[in-house]
């Protein structure tokens, strides 16, 4: 009979050569990014202005922290096409608790947990009732706008106070003086509070994938389910686990977003799944599973970003720029898919 460890072996030994993905694959996304740059740059000198670079960091944080999530559960094989409706029905949570008395910051950890749900039911409609990712998600998708919806009626919630828009507006280090006519003059912008949750949950998230016990089982997983649970790694909660973490991510991303907005939209985050998912192949997770890692995701977050940005300022109408995006990513399939043929 084969020994369990015997077989245990194989996906410990592929998980020692991709947990950090491929080097190659980032290294070149990451050129990617430099050359998009002075490409921008050379057709428009404006476009490294400082406060435009401070546009990119804002709007790439909500597909960045998207990405996070969408990365864990992609390395395990699986998808989450319900992240865009889970970010609406957060912030709809998250403005209702608010609108009903509750302190801005337990509104937005009930928006969080609200995600969270949302990520764990997907989890458990997975691996309990064994229905695959892509339908799975698909329904919740469907089950949390109509919910975001149906608690709105369809309608924005507003006037939800200054402090609901702290998150999404506010800076740190952010220097204002007095200017020669009277009125204030913006020193130094700081760096926006969006930008600095974004890095602190991307090493965050770096670091459970590679230094702690759950980052090696997502691998695991995704590298080779039924060895990885003759090894004794407990599979079916690994994977609850890491759709909890995107659901919760989403509500994350959702405060930022109605935060930034100050007022909570129902119909927020239509196709932001697709941006997750584009952010994290560019950045070199495989759909196959087993592969990705979360600084490839945020170079992915930061292509599009800086792709969306540079079209605007070159007057690109947004139907192009959904076409250009597409392409980019047919491309990075494409690589993936010759990566794992060699």
């Amino acid at each position: 009979m084969t020994d369990a460890t015997t077989i245990a072996s194989a996906p410990a030994r592929k998980r020692r050569r991709l947990p950090g993905g491929s080097t190659l694959h980032r290294l070149s996304a990451l050129a990617t990014l430099v050359l998009l740059i002075a490409l921008f740059s050379f057709g428009n000198p404006a476009f490294l202005s400082v406060n435009n670079g401070l546009t990119i960091l804002l709007q790439t944080s909500v597909i960045g922290l998207l990405a996070i999530g969408m990365t864990l559960v992609i390395i395990t094989g699986g998808i989450d096409l319900s992240v865009g409706s889970v970010l609406a029905l957060a912030g709809v949570v998250a403005g209702l608790a608010i609108k009903a008395g509750a302190p801005v910051p337990l509104g937005m950890a009930l928006g969080v947990a609200a995600g969270a749900a949302c990520g764990a039911v997907n989890g458990f409609v997975i691996t309990k009732m064994r229905i695959t990712p892509f339908v799975a998600t698909l329904g919740m998708m469907m089950v949390a706008r109509g919910l975001a919806l149906q608690l709105t009626g369809a309608a924005p919630i507003s006037r939800l106070g200054n402090t609901f828009g702290t998150l999404g507006n506010g800076s740190l280090f952010r220097i204002v003086e007095e200017g020669a006519n009277g009125f204030p003059r913006v020193v130094f912008p700081g760096i926006p509070y969006p930008v600095i949750l974004l890095a602190v949950l991307a090493l965050g998230g770096a670091y459970l994938l590679n230094r702690r016990s759950i980052g090696r089982h997502i691998y695991a997983v995704g590298s080779n389910e039924e060895a990885a649970r003759l090894s004794g790694v407990r599979v079916d909660a690994t994977k609850i686990w890491a759709y909890t973490a995107s659901g919760a991510l989403a509500g994350v991303a959702g405060m930022v977003l109605m935060s930034r907005l100050v007022t909570v939209q129902p119909n927020e985050g239509v196709m932001y799944e697709l941006d997750a998912i584009a952010a994290s192949v560019i950045g070199g997770a495989s759909l196959m599973g087993g592969v990705g890692s979360i600084s490839g995701s945020m170079i992915g977050a930061f292509i599009i970003g800086v792709l969306r940005n540079g079209l605007n300022m070159a007057g690109t109408s947004a139907f192009i720029q959904q076409i250009v995006i597409g392409v980019v990513v047919i491309a990075a399939v494409f690589i993936d898919q010759m990566r794992n043929r060699q």
